[in-house]
């Protein structure tokens, strides 16, 4: 299948090293500083852009978390139905730095990561051909769980993105109370490209 252009453009605005530095500046309170990488792998190739994400503290760029695999689908190419898949490291110690290890990247294999199914999400374009934006969120009749050393965590789901910014929802839930308890609580993590990965 030949990739479609909707998602092809939504792989440019991916594909990046991304600060939130301006929000934390203006809203120390709220928003810490973080760097955020998300490298493209040779994954799912067929139908799909697919992704190594990690991001990290910017005062500590050594001690990446958060580390996942995000696969942008493409569906049906006319019109295009268009979904993102998000999938766990089985061990996540070895996925720590990935993005810094080209080599070690590019034989990444789908064996060693971990499909989420209750975390896949419907993708949206708005706005104009020149100028899309690109929604989604978390279904919120649908929980999206992950098990990490025998304990089970909920998480909220969501991004924007456009050519200008990338404004990430997620959020960590407690699966007793359904409240948000860490994460964009106040509003999306607003961040800017600082380097592209799509060469």
């Amino acid at each position: 299948m030949s990739l479609c252009p909707e998602l092809l453009t939504l792989g440019r605005y991916f594909a990046g090293e991304f600060t939130n530095r301006e929000q934390a500046i203006a809203e120390p309170a709220w928003y810490v500083n973080l760097r955020l990488w998300q490298r493209p792998t040779p994954l799912f190739a067929d139908d799909s852009l697919t992704f190594f994400v990690e991001q990290a503290n910017a005062l500590s760029p050594d001690k990446p978390y958060r580390q996942r695999l995000v696969r942008l689908r493409q569906l049906e190419p006319t019109p295009a139905k268009l979904q993102v898949e998000y999938y766990m490291f089985k061990d996540l110690a070895a996925a720590r730095c990935l993005g810094q290890d080209s080599e070690r990247l590019a034989r990444l294999t789908s064996e060693e990561v971990e499909f989420l199914p209750g975390c896949t999400l419907a993708l949206h374009i708005e706005g104009s051909p020149n100028a899309p934006l690109y929604r989604t969120a978390s279904n919120p009749e649908q929980k999206c769980c992950f098990t990490y050393e025998d304990k089970t965590y909920q998480v909220s789901l969501g991004f924007e993105a456009t050519s200008e910014e990338l404004r990430v929802y997620d959020k960590g839930i407690d699966p007793t109370t359904g409240q948000a308890t860490w994460g964009a609580l106040l509003g999306p993590f607003r961040f800017q490209k600082r380097q592209d990965f799509t060469g």
